[in-house]
């Protein structure tokens, strides 16, 4: 991938902050887009311009506000001049059970797991199909499965597979687009995820008998975008066997 620029939303932490230090040892060029982890946006900047000058440029938006999304496709080709591939993996998640689901919920779980990837593939479509690239969106094992819950973030990423299958139809032949659906990788943050018998037993529900990693997610972002010109229309699921086994 060297030469090549890849942006990736929710790049500052977490997984995105694994996929873009993959990307990047693989040879990509990363546009890193964060909304409000400004200082571990700017501290893996740091960190991969110091292995390579120049090779990362951050970009701060709110993949809310409609307008904003055009705006980060222009300011990451005014940097680079290019772009070869689209990540979308900044995501919303908090629970919304049908009783409490109110229209801010939907406006942002919506928004940022449907909504953004759809006007963020429309604003990059010309580019992309110049470049001949690709777009890898974060999905989610729920989405074939809804949680329970957890009903609109279980739309939206349903939504999100949806969406991936589709703009495979409407970008090809030029641009290929797939997902990756991760499993038990990285538990959320906030309250009522830090009991352990709970973790244990959606642990067990995975074949393998273990939690993933960041890295098992990263890897297969790699292998979509470098690695598999023949595969487009496809979700991933990164999962040790949780989702043939709930």
């Amino acid at each position: 991938m060297p030469g090549k620029v890849i942006l990736v939303t929710g790049g500052g932490r977490r997984v995105g902050a694994t996929i873009c230090r993959r990307l990047h040892a693989a040879g990509a060029d990363i546009a890193l887009h964060y909304r409000s982890s400004s200082d571990e946006a700017l501290a893996l900047q740091q960190e991969l311009n110091d292995r390579r000058e120049g090779s990362v440029a951050v970009f701060a938006a709110d993949l809310l506000d409609l307008d904003a999304l055009p705006r980060l496709i222009e300011q990451v080709m005014a940097r680079f001049g290019r772009l070869d591939g689209l990540v979308n993996n900044a995501s919303s998640f908090y629970p919304t059970p049908l009783a409490e689901v109110n229209e801010d919920h939907w406006h942002d779980l919506l928004g940022t797991n449907l909504r953004a990837p759809l006007f963020l593939a429309q604003a990059a479509a010309d580019e992309l199909r110049r470049r001949h690239g690709c777009i890898v969106n974060i999905v989610d094992i729920h989405a074939e499965r809804p949680m329970q819950g957890h009903l609109l973030y279980s739309v939206a990423k349903a939504g999100l597979v949806a969406l991936t299958r589709a703009l495979a139809h409407e970008m090809a032949p030029q641009v290929r687009v797939n997902a990756v659906a991760p499993g038990v990788i990285l538990w959320p943050e906030g309250e009522g995820w830090a009991d352990n018998d709970e973790r244990r037993k959606i642990v067990a529900h995975t074949l393998l008998k273990r939690e993933g990693e960041p890295d098992d997610i990263a890897k297969t972002v790699v292998f979509l975008v470098q690695d598999a010109p023949y595969i487009t229309g496809q979700v991933i699921a990164v999962d040790g066997g949780r989702s043939i086994n709930l």
